[in-house]
């Protein structure tokens, strides 16, 4: 069962809302889950409900809170408008202070990883080389990965792309990636598009998303879920 919860971060005290699922049967370790460019919308929950059914415990941080507590965005142009002002407002620090202050909240636990999309997808890749306590990560489809391939990472990432992401170009961001973190594994997905981990949307194929789920939860078992 999902609900809301309210944390405070530890850099400049400021108060967001977050997701929270505590996980079913076994504890395995915790997840952020970080969100699209749309705030917390159906996905996100989905998302949550997800990997708490596979054992973690959740939390998925507002990280728009700083300029619109609660937003929620649709999948029209000016909803894209919309996040990439509230992005270019807030900066990327304080979004990325909030996740650690998730991971410190979700640490006493056990292990922690994030996975996020999109917006959240270069979040986590930029959360693996600056944040402190991230066991492992999984980075889909973000747009900011290739301009910080060269970024040394403190933990490990698997990287989703889909073949017909009109954004984002598979194979130069896999061979960028190749050549600055060889050890990085990165998947292209053949039948799928931008957003493909949403299920229902018309660039989501599900045996493609279902294989990114198992190729990331592989990683995360490997790295310490129980």
């Amino acid at each position: 069962m999902t609900d809301t919860v309210t944390l405070t971060s530890a850099v400049d005290g400021f108060a967001f809302t977050a997701l929270h699922a505590q996980p079913e049967g076994a504890h395995k370790g915790g997840i952020v889950v970080v969100q699209e460019i749309f705030g917390l919308d159906q996905y996100v929950h989905a998302d949550v409900a997800r990997w708490s059914a596979l054992g973690f415990e959740v939390l998925a941080p507002s990280l728009f809170d700083r300029v619109e507590r609660g937003y929620l965005g649709g999948r029209e142009p000016k909803d894209f408008q919309t996040g990439v002002a509230h992005v270019n407002t807030i900066g990327l620090d304080p979004m990325l202070s909030d996740i650690q202050t998730c991971i410190d909240r979700l640490a006493p636990r056990g292990p922690v990883f994030a996975v996020g999309y999109c917006l959240g997808g270069s979040l986590v890749w930029l959360a693996a080389g600056k944040l402190k306590g991230l066991a492992a990560g999984a980075a889909y489809y973000g747009g900011m990965i290739a301009a910080n391939a060269e970024l040394p990472l403190n933990a490990p990432v698997i990287v989703h792309l889909g073949r017909k992401d009109p954004h984002i170009p598979a194979d130069a961001v896999k061979a960028r990636l190749a050549e600055a973190h060889p050890e990085v594994e990165v998947h292209i997905y053949e039948n799928s598009g931008h957003g493909f981990n949403n299920d229902g949307r018309p660039d989501s194929d599900p045996e493609d998303a279902d294989l990114a789920r198992q190729r990331s939860l592989a990683l995360f078992q490997a790295h310490g879920a129980a």
